[in-house]
């Protein structure tokens, strides 16, 4: 059965049948247009989602795709292609098989078996089992073969690394300072009192780790890194006291605790640790010579970016980049970004034109003036203001941009947008009545409540817990008990003792019981959600506030807001739940095979 047979069986409803229609409409226009061999399946493949009737095509994704990713995918593409390049330069290949082959080892030195491995690359780190295989894998085993005659592991390494984890080891203490003068004088103390050397440790190091433990280190074995150290550590006997050693910027000296003998593996785990050990070394060798190669073919190669510069594409169109000569398409760029990122970009499309059909049916628009405005309010509310009180937009979009995807239009787009048109959609909806005032101002002006609070998981170590404060009614008993049998990080372990409680906060329960207590009174069980609390009461705050028309206007502005947001939250489960959306990229999406580069089957 073709796929458009499959969808024409999906279902009859109107929805449907206007989708079908959308399909047909478009295979009928390329024809008309002298696209003869074009097929409806290819017009169904060119929707990728359907919201209410309205479709969105494989090009808007594509290019919502490149707008947000565009960049990084490019410059992953570009590393490829010089390592590609370079393979078919010197005759190389990375088959199918080699690929499956390292996939395989690389699970079992997890203990994983493949399937395993990869659902676990899945859901940690969001990785494909094809981009794992295409993006790391063979760009890996690629650049092994490059660089093979500089990362074999010889007898002298695999000797000194094997030394450096199994040999004789000397267990130290240590203090480090940035001070030369002050790291000389505490030297002086524990050489001529080498028992206090713990205490200055403690005291005077400046490396808490350490300090916290009297100055105690991993121990230190041969080959691990610094010589200087490893020799004048192997040189103490127990109890000596080094020399003052430059560590960077800073100056240390080491206390000799005792010697560790090497150690010995089983004969039946040493052919796993020789092989984990010259995976190591390998992994290590290969990082750098890649990191060079990369270098030398990045200073060798001819590179223009396209994607981005607005006079290269006018020159190049269609073009994302041309290294050596060989263009990448935006095409190629813009599939790489689907199969990467089309999942959550198509998820941002679909919501967009859920809003885009709510504002439509409520007769409303966002402006610019709209966004520049909550672009405004959001800087100010984190913070970001010039010395004269506006907004720092440049500042604030410094900070929201950092470590993301995209541009300013984008965030605009993805993050500004969206909120501007829930508000658009609720503001005649979301009033203040008095009642919220007043209950506002109770709850961010009013008193608060100061208890003791034990939270216990069942019922039975409840009750059982009330009785003993209740037979031992002081807040030193009270606070111990909780310190046992709280199940509330906060509660255990400050003895009880928890943030004053407000009216209006969101626990009604628990309020309810603490306004009714006095001082010294023990509340009752408080059943709240799969929880059971006990309060008891240590008094109550003065009012932060008690003029109601001092802080009317601020406070009607923050409740507003947090009422607002409120009801965009609920807005958009609404428009999510009535709508009617078919998802087709995630419904036809095959689970991705595992395989090497595009290159490698041309070996």
């Amino acid at each position: 059965m073709t796929a458009h047979a499959r969808w024409m069986l999906r279902s009859t409803s109107p929805q449907n049948s206007i989708r079908r229609l959308l399909v047909l409409v478009a295979a009928v226009v390329a024809i008309a247009g002298g696209v003869t061999t074009m097929s409806v399946d290819a017009a169904e493949n060119s929707v990728v989602a359907v919201v209410n009737a309205d479709p969105i095509s494989r090009d808007t994704l594509a290019e919502a795709s490149v707008e947000r990713y565009g960049t990084d995918v490019l410059d992953n593409l570009i590393n490829r292609h010089l390592i590609m390049q370079e393979c078919k330069r010197r005759g190389l290949g990375v088959t199918t098989e080699e690929v499956r082959t390292e996939i395989v080892r690389v699970a079992k030195k997890f203990g994983l078996n493949v399937e395993s491995y990869l659902q676990l690359l899945q859901e940690e780190r969001d990785i494909t089992p094809e981009q794992y295989s295409r993006e790391i894998i063979w760009p890996m085993l690629a650049l092994r073969k490059l660089v093979a005659d500089q990362v074999e592991v010889t007898q002298q390494e695999f000797n000194e690394a094997f030394v450096s984890q199994y040999g004789e080891a000397v267990k130290c203490r240590m203090v480090m300072i940035q001070d030369k003068s002050q790291a000389i004088q505490l030297h002086a103390q524990a050489a001529a009192e080498p028992s206090s050397f713990a205490r200055l440790a403690k005291e005077f190091s400046e490396d808490p780790t350490s300090a916290s433990v009297g100055g105690l280190i991993p121990p230190i074995r041969r080959y691990m890194g610094d010589k200087t150290i490893e020799d004048a550590a192997f040189g103490l006997a127990e109890g000596d006291v080094s020399e003052v050693l430059p560590v960077g910027d800073h100056w240390m000296f080491l206390q000799a605790v005792r010697r560790i003998p090497a150690s010995q593996p089983s004969p039946q785990a040493l052919p796993a640790i020789k092989e984990q050990i010259n995976d190591r070394i390998r992994d290590e060798k290969m990082k750098t010579a890649a990191s060079q190669l990369f270098e030398q073919l990045q200073k060798q190669a001819q590179v223009v970016k396209v994607l981005g510069d607005q006079s290269a594409s006018a020159k190049y169109p269609g073009v994302a980049a041309i290294i050596n000569g060989q263009q990448v398409s935006i095409a190629s760029v813009a599939a790489e970004c689907i199969k990467r990122h089309g999942e959550s970009v198509l998820e941002g499309e679909i919501n967009r034109k859920l809003l885009t059909q709510a504002l439509s049916k409520a007769g409303k628009q966002v402006t610019n003036a709209d966004l520049q405005a909550e672009i405004e309010r959001a800087a100010i509310s984190f913070g970001y203001i010039t010395s004269n009180g506006a907004a720092d937009i440049a500042g604030w979009f410094d900070a929201v941009l950092e470590g993301g995807p995209g541009t300013r239009d984008v965030y605009i787009e993805d993050v500004v947008w969206p909120s501007v048109a829930l508000k658009k959609l609720v503001e005649d909806e979301t009033t203040l009545t008095q009642t919220d005032m007043q209950e506002g101002f109770e709850a961010h002006y009013g008193p608060r409540a100061e208890v003791l609070a034990c939270v216990l998981s069942d019922q039975r170590s409840a009750q059982k817990v009330w009785e003993m404060a209740r037979d031992n009614p002081t807040d030193q008993f009270f606070g111990q008990l909780a310190n046992q049998y709280s199940i509330e990080p906060v509660s255990a372990s400050n003895y009880g003792k928890v943030p004053p409680i407000r009216k209006f906060g969101g626990q009604p329960a628990v309020e309810k019981e603490a306004f009714q207590m006095k001082p010294g009174d023990l509340s009752g069980i408080i059943a709240t959600g799969d929880k059971y609390i006990i309060l008891r009461c240590q008094g109550f705050t003065e009012p932060v506030v008690s003029d109601f028309n001092a802080v009317e206007g601020e406070l009607r502005s923050v409740l507003l807001e947090k009422k607002m947001n409120l009801a965009m939250g609920l807005k958009y489960d609404q428009l999510k739940e009535t709508a009617e959306i078919d998802n087709f990229f995630v419904a036809t999406k095959e689970l991705p095979r595992v395989a090497g580069s595009e290159a490698s089957t041309r070996q």
